[in-house]
């Protein structure tokens, strides 16, 4: 007999099906010489630390670094779970030979090889490999069984991410909450959720920091056409003025005009962060909504494995692209030209080099019935972009004009559309036609050295803040380590860099919420005071740094690869660990009071805390107070802003008013501030420094007539 292990009962029932395997039992299928049983989810974990010693049960300081001997394995808590492994183990163990059928990447294996570890399996183990779960597929991965062997250092790097992640989450969440935590709270530290956070932070204290400055173009209407001076922005509003009667005094002139046709590359076939950064622009989705809806869709066969990091497809899938693109008759209106002709071998679509566990997102072929209106839209944006790849490229026509009134330089740019291309593919989108139209800006032709009267102004503008992330622009920023790429080339070499796996960054993203360390406004993540506060706490820059952890993913990839032995990793994060735990033993900072999370630690981080630190229940949260919605007190002219320490009149260089944050050695709350702006004084605050006093004084803050602070 032999025994194949699904990751779900819902897979375990197609492999059954295909297999022959059609008597139901209690926790599997039988027949035809196989047994098809399943796991649903992790069975087992990495011990917890009061499983290695009672004196880990306690959260102290003096017990840290906690590093086990040797790391192990146990069985969740969950009766459910028991009685399926009860199942597996019996089953292996009256078996001939074992068939690993679970998700077929890193976490998949990890999850069944230390299911069958726990089981104490001793028969051959085979593994079935597959990127879809249509029938012919699994019948396909059945007929080209590989041997469990081949997949030896992929489970090497899924054991060294797990206990990366518990050697720095167990340890570094003890010691930060320990040391910096105010009341009984978490502090919660992970190898990737803590630099995810600190590229918000970082973001949101460069917009907080922003002060918006006037400045003042010089633009011409010349033959209908907007040309803009090419120079440097001008500062005041005089030298505008002085610069615009110079314009009227001179005529345009044409110095250059250039016309080049061009060529736009097809979009890329999606990999995971790619539909979520897309899906998340145009139907607003989180990149957790979108990994559910398409894990939906992969699951009712109509789309391939979508927890990929490649845009490429494997070279032997050419010859079944022509079938998939037959099936999909939904779409005959874009697949019928593409038909005609044999599908060519794109080397921007195929390439083996480029494709790691899996090909690029793809249809199956199968048509979709019975599915939600969110997986309607995700599978149309899959079959649209599978279609556009092997479209002719997009022909356009740049159009670059120089000119010049007496001797200030003037430039405009124009682009027209000559052949739509893959463009075709989205003509009835809305938002592609409404893309097209701000690209496209069709020029007359100008000839050099022809000149005449023209039309100038003053166009004056605001410099703006850098914009505040998206999960769209936060997924892109974790897969490149927080560098700004645009190029689809670069972006692609710095992805075994990146923070985090495609499949693991919306859970990131959501833990962030859940800790109430960020919040959405709109569509923008905001990091809260709290998270703010984290990572200002946080001196090891290791911890932090977005690059420094993209090191340790390329390194945890180079594993998976069998190019760097997954002990060597272990000890780098030991030594990383020891070094920190020396490191925040020794620092004095301010002690952080954390909101309550939104779920229970372990389903967060892996940590679990003593039962004897239960988080006390949080108050119904007051009113918000917007302090950025006040006018200046002083010059009444302008609204209040916030600085990195103080609140300040946004005109502040000419005014001078502003709220620090922290006065007399306390730190001022939003409640303080209002408080002084409305009414003029605060209430009673305790344990003010004042100078002269050798004790802390209770007392209220009041504004006085020169609008400074005083006590009374």
């Amino acid at each position: 007999m032999k025994v194949c292990i699904a990751e779900k009962p819902s897979v375990a029932k197609d492999i059954a099906a295909v297999l022959g395997a059609s008597q139901r039992r209690d926790g599997y299928f039988e027949g035809n010489g196989y047994q098809v049983t399943w796991t649903f989810g992790h069975f087992c974990t990495l011990k917890e630390p009061h499983d290695y010693t009672d004196r880990w049960k306690s959260w102290r300081l003096e017990d840290l670094p906690m590093i086990p001997s040797s790391f192990g394995i146990k069985l969740i808590d969950n009766a459910g779970a028991l009685k399926q492994f009860s199942v597996i183990e019996s089953l292996v163990q009256h078996c001939e030979e074992v068939i690993n059928c679970g998700d077929a990447g890193q976490e998949g294996e990890l999850i069944q090889r230390w299911v069958l570890l726990k089981a104490k399996c001793a028969v051959p183990i085979k593994r079935l490999w597959i990127s879809s779960l249509t029938e012919q597929a699994i019948r396909e991965g059945f007929e080209k069984l590989k041997e469990s062997a081949q997949y030896d250092n992929l489970y090497a790097a899924g054991s060294a991410r797990a206990i990366g992640d518990w050697l720095l989450g167990m340890n570094a969440t003890r010691l930060f909450t320990k040391k910096f935590g105010q009341g009984k709270v978490v502090l919660s530290i992970g190898r990737v959720q803590t630099p995810t956070l600190a590229l918000l932070v970082q973001r949101q204290k460069e917009i907080n920091a922003f002060v918006s400055e006037d400045y003042w173009e010089l633009k011409t209407l010349y033959r209908e056409t907007e040309f803009t001076a090419n120079i440097d922005r001008i500062r005041t509003a005089e030298k505008a003025e002085k610069g615009l009667v110079y314009l009227k005094e001179h005529l345009f002139e044409i110095t250059s005009f250039e016309k080049k046709e061009g060529k736009e590359g097809n979009p890329r076939l999606f990999d995971l962060t790619s539909l979520q950064v897309e899906s998340n622009k145009k139907y607003g989705y989180s990149a957790e909504d979108t990994l559910k809806h398409i894990q939906n869709l992969y699951e009712k066969k109509f789309v391939t494995y979508p927890r990929v990091d490649t845009t490429y497809l494997s070279e032997d899938l050419h010859p079944k692209i022509e079938g998939i693109m037959r099936d999909l008759t939904y779409y005959n209106q874009y697949t019928a030209s593409i038909l005609e002709k044999p599908i060519p071998k794109l080397k921007t679509v195929f390439d083996d080099k480029k494709v790691t566990d899996h090909h690029a997102i793809i249809p199956t072929g199968v048509l979709p019935a019975n599915i939600s209106q969110d997986e309607k839209r995700i599978y149309d944006l899959i079959v649209r972009r599978f279609i556009a790849a092997f479209y002719p490229e997009c022909r356009v026509s740049n159009t670059t004009v120089l000119g010049k009134v007496g001797q200030v330089e003037f430039k405009a740019t124009g682009k027209q559309i000559l052949e739509p291309g893959w463009r075709a593919v989205y003509a009835n989108d809305a938002s592609a036609k409404k893309d097209a139209a701000e690209e496209e800006k069709v020029m007359p032709n100008f000839e050099v050295g022809e000149s005449g009267p023209h039309d100038p102004w003053v166009h004056q503008g605001k410099t703006s803040p850098p914009k505040a992330y998206t999960e769209a622009t936060l997924l892109r920023a974790m897969e490149t380590a927080g560098r700004q790429v645009d190029d689809e080339e670069m972006r692609e070499l710095l992805k075994d860099n990146g923070i985090g796996r495609p499949s693991t960054r919306a859970n990131i993203i959501e833990t962030l919420f859940k800790r109430n360390y960020i919040e959405k406004k709109k569509k923008n993540l905001v990091a809260t005071q709290t998270g703010i506060d984290l990572i200002d706490t946080i001196q090891n820059e290791l911890l932090k740094s977005a690059e420094l952890t993209g090191t340790w993913e390329r390194k945890l990839r180079l594993i998976e690869k069998g190019e760097y032995a997954m002990e060597t990793f272990k000890q780098e994060l030991i030594q990383m660990v020891v070094d920190l735990t020396r490191e925040v033993k020794m620092n004095t900072g301010r002690m952080i009071s954390i909101a309550e999370e939104k779920t229970d630690v372990k389903a967060v981080t892996g940590v679990k805390e003593e039962k004897a630190k239960k988080t006390p229940k949080p108050k119904e949260p007051k009113e918000e107070i917007s302090i950025e919605s006040l006018t200046c007190p002083k010059c009444k002219s302008f609204l209040l802003k916030k600085g990195r320490t103080a609140y300040g009149c946004a005109n502040f260089q000419a005014c001078g008013f502003k709220i620090p944050f922290e006065f007399l050695g306390k730190q001022l709350n939003d409640k303080n501030v209002y408080d002084l702006l409305s009414k003029g004084k605060t209430a009673k605050i305790k344990g003010l420094l004042i100078p002269g006093n050798p004790e802390p004084v209770n007392a209220r803050l009041v504004m006085n007539g020169e609008f400074n602070f005083e006590v009374e």
